[in-house]
């Protein structure tokens, strides 16, 4: 049993810094899925929930940092009858999360290790269903931990963990992600990612005369009834299936991937930050090095009174608020792209100059 309650400790305590450091490196990203969360729980549950979503960036610091530093509390045995009942609180509540998003498939990624490590519904689901069962184990021993420092030496280090999270959320949300995990990261070929890497293969599922069997190819006799198709290799799968973008009912997004693009991405104008306006603007005169783009997911007429409003000069086209949440993390933000890599990306709090575009093309 001592055994069960030290490996419960540790693997509990590792596994909750882990995916809190992932989330502090992308609170925008986990404000996201929160929103998410707290929309389908509006629609199916009580409107209510529609209230939290103003407070999804605050909510994902505050169980980001809160995560990190729970782990570290658990490693070095901090308080550990508060640590426990908070662990159990939270392991309760997210096991029912997940079991409700895996059994009605309301939200496909749970977004536990953000975009690091994507997690079916019922992965997330049987994942918490293991750390309830680690966690009981913790809340039956609490009362045996022994403490690993001084009490002195165990407030300054949950106190500096707290700090030194919080800073780098805060800096996160100010800036970009530290890492970027998405298709959309600096370095990477975009086209590329919209293909297959190699065919897919998948199994048909089929029932005759109350019999399943499984088909490497859809049988053309008759008297199956299809159930399912399972995806083999969904390694090969396209990582980007979802980047379109129009004008006028017109597609776009080849010319996008073609030639040198600066592309400002603006979505939702009503949450959009106009701090540094006056640097983007510079971005859409004229230059023979590049063509300015704008994105936006805003509809045509109010999009139209926004750049009449901030002079925004260059031509603009439409694609999907969640397509450009995804590549960048920053309302408005800025990406450079030559023939479909990515080249560059910049928060609005670090708008570049023309000079520093230029600068990165001529390192090419």
């Amino acid at each position: 049993m001592k055994i069960l309650k030290e490996f419960a400790r540790y693997a509990v305590g590792a596994l909750f810094i882990f995916s809190g450091i992932i989330k502090v490196n992308d609170p925008v990203g986990t404000a996201i899925k929160l929103e998410e969360y707290f929309q389908v729980f509006a629609a199916d549950i009580a409107p209510f929930f529609e209230w939290f979503v103003p407070a999804a960036l605050f909510l994902s610091v505050f169980l980001s940092v809160l995560e990190v530093v729970l782990g570290v509390a658990l490693i070095v045995g901090y308080r550990m009858r508060i640590t426990s009942w908070i662990l159990l609180a939270m392991i309760i509540f997210f096991t029912f999360l997940t079991f409700y998003s895996a059994y009605f498939n309301k939200v496909t990624d749970c977004g536990c290790f953000g975009d690091a490590i994507k997690l079916t519904p019922w992965e997330s689901f049987y994942k918490d269903i293991i750390l309830l069962v680690l966690i009981g184990v913790i809340f039956w021993k609490k009362d045996s931990y022994k403490p690993m420092l001084g009490p002195m030496l165990q407030e300054v280090k949950i106190i500096g963990t707290t700090l030194v999270m919080l800073i780098l959320a805060i800096y996160a949300i100010a800036h970009l992600p530290f890492i970027d995990f998405r298709a959309y990261k600096v370095g990477n070929h975009l086209p590329t990612l919209m293909k297959n890497s190699e065919p897919l293969k998948y199994v048909y599922v089929m029932e005759k005369d109350g019999e399943t069997i499984e088909f490497e190819n859809y049988p053309s006799g008759g008297g199956y009834e299809y159930k399912e198709a399972r995806l083999m290799n969904p390694e090969a799968a396209a990582k980007i299936t979802d980047l379109n973008v129009w004008q006028n009912d017109d597609d776009y997004t080849d010319e996008l991937l073609t030639g040198t693009k600066l592309v400002i991405i603006i979505h939702q104008i009503e949450k959009t930050s106009l701090d540094e306006i006056d640097r983007l603007r510079n971005l859409t005169f004229d230059n023979p090095r590049f063509d300015t783009w704008i994105l936006t997911s805003s509809g045509y007429e109010k999009f139209e009174a926004f750049r009449h409003q901030n002079q925004l000069a260059a031509p603009y086209f439409f694609a999907d608020a969640t397509v450009l949440k995804t590549m960048v993390r920053s309302n408005p933000g800025v990406l450079l792209l030559k023939d479909g890599t990515v080249l560059a990306k910049w928060h609005y709090n670090d708008t570049p100059l023309t000079d520093d575009v230029i600068e990165i093309l001529n390192r090419q």
